[in-house]
C-alpha cells in the first residue's frame, strides 16, 4: 500500500490480535462506538482493514472499507482522539486511495454524522463531495436517530494521475 504516511508511522493488516486495542480507540473516540462484534465481522467478510502504528509500535488509528463492484465503501477511519490533526487521517486516506485506484475503482463513499462538523471539513478539504443524506442512519442521544451525510470521491484513472 503506497501512501504519504508521516514520518516513523506504518500501515499494516489489520488483525483479529488488533481488536481489542482497536477497540479502545473506537470507544474514546464515538459515543456510539462500534462493537467487536462489528471488527471481528468486518475481518472474517475479507473487508479491506488496516492499522496505522508508530516507531514503536503503539496503535495510532485504523481503516476499514468494504470493497464493491468498481468503488469502494468506506466504513470506519478513526485516529485516537489525543492523535487528532497531525495527519494521520490524511495518510489512510491516501492509502485508502491507492488501494482503490489498484483495485479498478472508480469511487470511494462513506457516510458520515451530519453533526460531525470536523469529519465533513476533512472529507471535503480532501476532495469528497456532499451528495445526498441518509435520513435516520446513525444512533442518537435518547433513543434518537441521527441523519448521515453521503460523500463520494471520484477517482481518476490511473493513467489519468501519471500524466
Amino acid at each position: 500500500m503506497s501512501a504519504e504516511l508521516r514520518s516513523g508511522t506504518r500501515l499494516e493488516a489489520m488483525r483479529v490480535g488488533d481488536v481489542e486495542a482497536v477497540l479502545a480507540i473506537e470507544q474514546r473516540a464515538y459515543e456510539f462506538p462500534w462493537t467487536r462484534g462489528n471488527f471481528i465481522d468486518s475481518l472474517a467478510a475479507g473487508y479491506e482493514a488496516f492499522v496505522l502504528r508508530d516507531e514503536a509500535d503503539a496503535l495510532l488509528g485504523y481503516c476499514l472499507a468494504m470493497p464493491g463492484v468498481g468503488e469502494l465503501h468506506l466504513l470506519n477511519i478513526t485516529v485516537a482522539p489525543a492523535l487528532q490533526g497531525r495527519g494521520h487521517a490524511r495518510g489512510m486516506l491516501d492509502a485508502l486511495q491507492a488501494l482503490a485506484r489498484a483495485q479498478g475503482c472508480e469511487q470511494i463513499w462513506l457516510e458520515v454524522r451530519q453533526s460531525n462538523e470536523r469529519a465533513r471539513a476533512v472529507y471535503q478539504r480532501y476532495g469528497f463531495a456532499e451528495v445526498g443524506q441518509r435520513r435516520a442512519y446513525y444512533p442518537a442521544a435518547q433513543g434518537r436517530r441521527e441523519d448521515a451525510v453521503l460523500m463520494s470521491l471520484r477517482l481518476l484513472p490511473a493513467q489519468e494521475v501519471l500524466a
